[in-house]
């Protein structure tokens, strides 16, 4: 083939790294980002500086790729955070701000300055990485999982908006992934003693679960796929947990889905009213 290049946000570590690294062996010119800006040192892509809170800084970096390439073929957006286990009233308003700021709005700077190009050359892929909560409920991150149901709703409208001119748009979700992303979760900024104990929980079980979580390289092998595939669909689970979860949503009744939730989370029970 001949190399297309794409654009990866969030490549420093974790998801965002390795599937950066797997397009490269596939023959792309990567450009992997970092707010900071990291050297690329003995890695298969080059790094820029990229914050997707930014305007001018999206902008910047954009502009130099076009500048050096004259095109972009594949953005994938994954640069986001999440808030630790908490309540969703111990986040105030400018966390919970903040947190859109980069997972909801990082993927509509970057999109709005990419389409552009992608519309002139009459072709092009958007992947953005959501994530099985963006159809499943997350007690306890739930600001974190309202981000990426308006990942899903703004991804899947885009798609059919884009078509005509050849570019389409896919969301790939995987449920828990083994990365770094949990050791720089932030605290809630306004804790309240009322959820201190299943706060402390739900975190334990958090860890428990990563333990056995899928490798960042199912994902980055789905996002392959999707980049490839000469009719790529809307929506596509990374691993098999999140398609058996993905069944689930779609099949169980909707009160077997919901003590499920509870019992693997551990979750006291509480009476119907």
């Amino acid at each position: 083939m001949n190399s297309k290049i794409a654009i990866v946000t969030g490549a420093s570590s974790g998801i965002g790294e390795i599937t950066a690294e797997v397009l490269a062996k596939a023959g792309y010119t990567v450009y992997g980002t970092s707010r900071r800006g990291t050297a690329s040192g003995k890695r298969p892509f080059e790094m820029l500086a990229l914050d997707v809170t930014s305007e001018e800084s999206v902008q910047a970096a954009i502009n130099e790729v076009i500048r050096l390439h004259g095109r972009i073929d594949l953005l994938v957006n994954n640069a986001g955070f999440g808030v630790a286990p908490a309540g969703a009233e111990e986040s105030s308003i400018a966390q919970a701000q903040a947190i859109f700021d980069t997972n909801f709005f990082g993927i509509v700077r970057m999109t709005r300055a990419v389409v552009p190009h992608m519309r002139k050359q009459k072709s092009g892929r958007i992947i953005n990485i959501g994530s099985v909560l963006g159809f499943l409920p997350m007690p306890y991150m739930a600001l974190y999982a309202a981000t990426k149901h308006a990942v899903e709703g703004y991804s899947e409208s885009l798609d059919h908006e884009l078509r005509t001119w050849g570019i389409r748009v896919s969301v790939v979700e995987p449920a828990y992934t083994k990365t770094g992303f949990d050791a720089n979760l932030l605290a809630p900024d306004e804790k309240l003693i009322e959820y201190q104990a299943i706060r402390t929980a739900v975190d334990l079980r958090m860890k428990e679960i990563l333990q056995t979580a899928d490798a960042p390289l199912v994902v980055a092998n789905t996002v392959l796929k999707v980049a490839q595939s000469d009719h790529p669909k809307q929506r596509y689970t990374a691993g098999s947990t999140a398609g058996r979860l993905k069944l689930l949503r779609r099949f169980a009744p909707a009160g077997v889905l919901d003590a499920g939730l509870r019992k693997d989370l551990k979750l006291s029970s509480v009476s119907q009213h």
